[in-house]
C-alpha cells in the first residue's frame, strides 16, 4: 500500500476552470493503477488554482511513466473546457514526477499525458521501448508497462485526438489546414479571450515629411517593412540599358558607372515577378501592375539612393528609363510605382506566402507528426501559437471573394494567387536562411543596414540555442536518421509544405545534428524574427498611402514630359480604396495584447535542468541584444525597433 500525491494546476485566466469530473490513472513501470476520482472538498480546478489530492495504490507502481486524466460529466453541469496547466505525481519515496500539459481539454475525453523529459525517439520498426533503450534513456524495456507501448491498434501516446487535416488552398501554394472558418478551431489554436488589440501609431508623421526624398527612398530598401529585395549589381541586365552617361551626374565626376559596379556600390531591385500578374478591378475601373527595375547606388555618405527606374522588363522607345534629373512629377510618379511593386511583392509574398503560409505548414506537420513528448515538439510547440487562427482568420476575411485584398489590392484574389505561386516555384532554402541570404544577395558591405545587423544578431542567439537542445537530446548523427517522428515531421513539411520541391534546396528529411539545428533555426527565426521585420512596420511606413500604394488605377507612363501632379493624383489609389489598404496595415501590425515576446516560455514543457539553463541563457541573449538595439536607436534620426527582441513575438500570430 503506498500513497501518492497528485498535485494539478489550472490555467490562470478566464473561464480556464471547470465543472466537470476529472479523475486520473497513474501509469508506472511497473503496475497501472485504478481510476480515481480527484474531489476535494468544495468547488475544485477553479482558474490559477494549485490543487493536491491523494491517490491510494495496493502495490508500487513504479516510475510514474504516464498519467491519464479523465474528463466526464457532472451532475447537471453542461459541458465545458478546462485548460490543465501541468500535473506533478509525488511517490510514496518522495520522487517527484512533472507531466506538462498546457492545453485545453474539449469535452468529455481522456488525455494521455507523458512524463516532462524529452523522450520518443523510435526508429521505423520498433517500439518506443526499445529505442529508448537503445538510446540509453532508460534501462531496459520489460519495464515499461505495456499500456504506453503503442501498437498497430493504438496510437502513439499523446497524438491529438482530432488531428489536424491538409487541404489545398490554391494551386502551387503551400497546403493548409481543413477549416472554413476560426469557429472550427480547437481552443487550443483558438485566440484568448485576452488577446485584445492596441494600436500604435509611430513614425507617420516622417514619412508624410520625408516620402519625396531619395534618400528615404533608398533607405527603406535596407530598414524598411520589405528589407530583403535589392541585391549587388556586378553587371546591368541587357533588358535595362542604363548609359553611363545616363547617371553621371548622379555619381559625381569623380567616378563612372563601371568604377561602381565594380567597387560592387551599385544595388538592383528587380521585379521581374510582377511581369503578367492579372490586375484587379476597384470601383469598376482597370487597375495596372508594373514589373520595375531599380538601380541604386552606395554613395560614400553611406546612403543608399536610386539612380535610375525603368518600368517594365521590355527597354524600348514606350519604357523610358527615369532618371533623378527628369522633372520632379516624372521622378516621383516612377518612385511610386517601385513602392507600388515592394506593397505587392511584400504582401503577396515576402509576408503572406514566406512567414504567414510556410509557418503554417510547420505547425500543422508539427502537430500532426511530433508527440507530446518529444523533445522537439517541446522546443517549436511555442513558436506555433496562434498560427492557425491568424492564417483561417486571414483567408476568411481577406482572402475570400468580397474581401479587403479584393476591394483595396491592385492584383486582387486572382493576381494575388498566381503572384503567389510564382514566388513558390522559385523560393529557395537558401533565401529563408539569413546568413545565407546576405551573403547571396551581396549586401553584407551596406552600412547602416538594421536589418541584416540585429536579424544575423538574432539568428546567432536562436542557432545557439537551438544547437544545445539538440545536442542534449540527439548524441550522433546516427540518432538523428533514427528518429522516425522527426523524419515523418521533415518529410511531411517538404511534401505539404514544399511540394516536393526538389529544387528548392529544401530538406525532406534530416541526416544530421548540424543540417538539423540549421532546419530549425530557420524556422524559429522566421516565424517570429523574419515576421516581425516584414510585419510591424507596415502602418508606420504605409499609413502615407503615396510611399505604399495599394493599386494603381492608369498604366505606367510611356514617355518623360506627361506627369504632373493632376495626373500623379489620377493615378494613385481611390479614397475608398486607400481606407481599405490602411485598414488592413493598422489592423495586422497592431500590438496584440495576449502576446509573447521571442524567447518567453512561461508554459514549462522541458523539465530537465540543462533546458531550462539554455532557456535563461538564451533570454539572458535576447536581453543583451535589446538593451544594445536601444542604445543604438536613441542616436538614430529613424529609429529601426522591428527586430528588437521585446517588439518580436514567439510566433506568426497576427
Amino acid at each position: 500500500m503506498g500513497v501518492y500525491k497528485v498535485r494539478v494546476a489550472t490555467g490562470n485566466f478566464l473561464l480556464a476552470g471547470t465543472f466537470s469530473s476529472i479523475s486520473v490513472t497513474l501509469v508506472g513501470t511497473h503496475e497501472e493503477s485504478d481510476k480515481k476520482p480527484l474531489d476535494n472538498c468544495g468547488k475544485d480546478f477553479n482558474p490559477g488554482a494549485v490543487e493536491e489530492f491523494q491517490l491510494c495504490c495496493r502495490r508500487w507502481l513504479g516510475d510514474i511513466v504516464l498519467v491519464r486524466l479523465h474528463k466526464e460529466p457532472y451532475s447537471f453541469y453542461p459541458t465545458d473546457n478546462w485548460y490543465c496547466s501541468f500535473v506533478e505525481v509525488i511517490s510514496p519515496h518522495g520522487q517527484t514526477y512533472r507531466f506538462p500539459c498546457y492545453q485545453w481539454i474539449e469535452g468529455y475525453r481522456t488525455l494521455e499525458l507523458r512524463e516532462g523529459k524529452g523522450r520518443g525517439l523510435r526508429a521505423g520498426g520498433r517500439h518506443m521501448g526499445a529505442d529508448l533503450v537503445s538510446l540509453g534513456v532508460i534501462d531496459s524495456c520489460p519495464r515499461i508497462h505495456p499500456s504506453i507501448c503503442p501498437s498497430p491498434y493504438t496510437p502513439y501516446p499523446s497524438i491529438p485526438v482530432h488531428t489536424p487535416l491538409w487541404k489545398e488552398y490554391a494551386p502551387g501554394l503551400p497546403r493548409c489546414l481543413a477549416v472554413e472558418n476560426v469557429i472550427e478551431l480547437d481552443c487550443n489554436t483558438m485566440y484568448s479571450f485576452t488577446k485584445t488589440t492596441n494600436f500604435l501609431l509611430r513614425g507617420g508623421n516622417y514619412v508624410r515629411a520625408h516620402w519625396r526624398e531619395d534618400t528615404f527612398f533608398g533607405y527603406q530598401f535596407v530598414n524598411g517593412v520589405h528589407p530583403m529585395m535589392i541585391r549587388r549589381c556586378k553587371e546591368l541586365p541587357c533588358n535595362f540599358p542604363v548609359t553611363p552617361a545616363m547617371v553621371a551626374s548622379s555619381l559625381g565626376e569623380s567616378s563612372s558607372l563601371q568604377a561602381e559596379l565594380e567597387k560592387g556600390n551599385i544595388f538592383l531591385a528587380d521585379y521581374k515577378i510582377l511581369e503578367g500578374i492579372p490586375a484587379n478591378t476597384i470601383n469598376g475601373y482597370q487597375q495596372y501592375i508594373a514589373a520595375p527595375l531599380c538601380l541604386l547606388h552606395l554613395q560614400p555618405s553611406g546612403e543608399l539612393v536610386p539612380i535610375a527606374i525603368q518600368l517594365s522588363q521590355c527597354p524600348g522607345p514606350d519604357s523610358p528609363i527615369f532618371l533623378p534629373s527628369d522633372s520632379e512629377w516624372d521622378w516621383i510618379l516612377a518612385k511610386t510605382w517601385v513602392r507600388y511593386a515592394e506593397f505587392l511583392v511584400h504582401e503577396s509574398n515576402s509576408h503572406l506566402l514566406l512567414t504567414h503560409l510556410i509557418d503554417e505548414a510547420f505547425t500543422l506537420a508539427t502537430l500532426r507528426q511530433l508527440p507530446m513528448c518529444h523533445p522537439l515538439f517541446k522546443l517549436l510547440l511555442p513558436h506555433t501559437r496562434y498560427t492557425l487562427h491568424v492564417n483561417v482568420l486571414a483567408r476568411t476575411l481577406l482572402l475570400r471573394r468580397g474581401g479587403h485584398i479584393e476591394r483595396g489590392m491592385g492584383s486582387g484574389i486572382e493576381g494575388t494567387k498566381v503572384l503567389m505561386a510564382k514566388g513558390m516555384s522559385c523560393l529557395t532554402y537558401a533565401s529563408l536562411c539569413l546568413p545565407d541570404d546576405i551573403q547571396e544577395r551581396g549586401v553584407d558591405c551596406i552600412p547602416n543596414y538594421y536589418y541584416r545587423d540585429d536579424g544575423l544578431k538574432i539568428w546567432s542567439a536562436i542557432e545557439s540555442f537551438v544547437s544545445g537542445i539538440v545536442r542534449h537530446y540527439y548524441h550522433s548523427d546516427a540518432h538523428v536518421l533514427a528518429d522516425c517522428e522527426l523524419q515523418a515531421w521533415a518529410d511531411e513539411i517538404f511534401r505539404e509544405g514544399f511540394l516536393g520541391n526538389e529544387a528548392s534546396g529544401f530538406p525532406s528529411s534530416q541526416q544530421s545534428i548540424p543540417e538539423l539545428i540549421k532546419y530549425l533555426t530557420m524556422w524559429i527565426y522566421c516565424c517570429s524574427a523574419r515576421h516581425a521585420a516584414l510585419n510591424n512596420g507596415q502602418y508606420e511606413l504605409g499609413a502615407w498611402m503615396p510611399n505604399f500604394p495599394a493599386s494603381m488605377r492608369n498604366p505606367p507612363p510611356q514617355a518623360k514630359g506627361t506627369s504632373s501632379l493632376e495626373s500623379y493624383l489620377d493615378t494613385i489609389p481611390e479614397v475608398n480604396s486607400t481606407s481599405i489598404a490602411i485598414f488592413v496595415l493598422w489592423i495586422i501590425c497592431c500590438e496584440p495584447g495576449d502576446s509573447r515576446s521571442l524567447g518567453t516560455y512561461p508554459d514549462e514543457h522541458f523539465t530537465e535542468e540543462e533546458p531550462k539553463r539554455l532557456i535563461k541563457a538564451f533570454q539572458g541573449r535576447l536581453a543583451q541584444i535589446s538593451q544594445e538595439i536601444q542604445e543604438r536607436n536613441k542616436s538614430l534620426p529613424i529609429p529601426y525597433r522591428y527586430l528588437d527582441p521585446l517588439q518580436i513575438e514567439n510566433s506568426t500570430s497576427i
